[in-house]
């Protein structure tokens, strides 16, 4: 049996606030606040309704992401993290024009900007953010 991809989770003290609607905007996904299983909330008590979240895109192509509320906030760096294809299609020699637009834009919805990664003959430039909770992607 092959393995597929289901949903990349991210766990936040605050998604409401922070993961979906940057995450929504960033992606062009559809946010589905509150969705426990992508349905109504039923059964759920009025205070945990927004416990969690999904994006989910809207074509069907790509896998859901899925936000978590924890009372923790994140302690260290991520292990694990989401590669943003912000320049597929660019030609090499706009490749950067387009990571550093779609990083200004980002910054302006409160991600942070980390640091750029230059292409060293292996990798193609790419550009390391965080969101507001801190939690790392990369513009690739």
């Amino acid at each position: 049996m092959a393995l597929t991809c289901g949903d990349g989770a991210a766990d936040q003290p605050d998604h409401e606030q922070h993961g979906d609607a940057g995450f929504a905007s960033c992606a062009g996904a559809a946010a589905t606040p509150g969705s426990h299983g992508g349905g109504l909330p039923w059964g759920v008590p009025a205070d945990h309704r927004n416990d969690r979240a999904a994006l989910v895109d809207p074509d069907g192509a790509g896998p859901r992401l899925f936000f978590q509320k924890v009372p923790e906030p994140k302690t260290a760096k991520n292990r694990v993290h989401l590669d943003l294809r912000a320049a597929a299609g660019v030609p090499p020699e706009g490749r950067t024009d387009a990571l550093e637009a779609e990083c200004t834009r980002l910054v302006a919805l409160g991600a942070r900007r980390v640091q750029r990664l230059e292409a060293d003959g292996i990798n193609g430039v790419c550009i390391v953010m965080q969101d507001p909770d801190g939690n790392e992607f990369c513009l690739d």
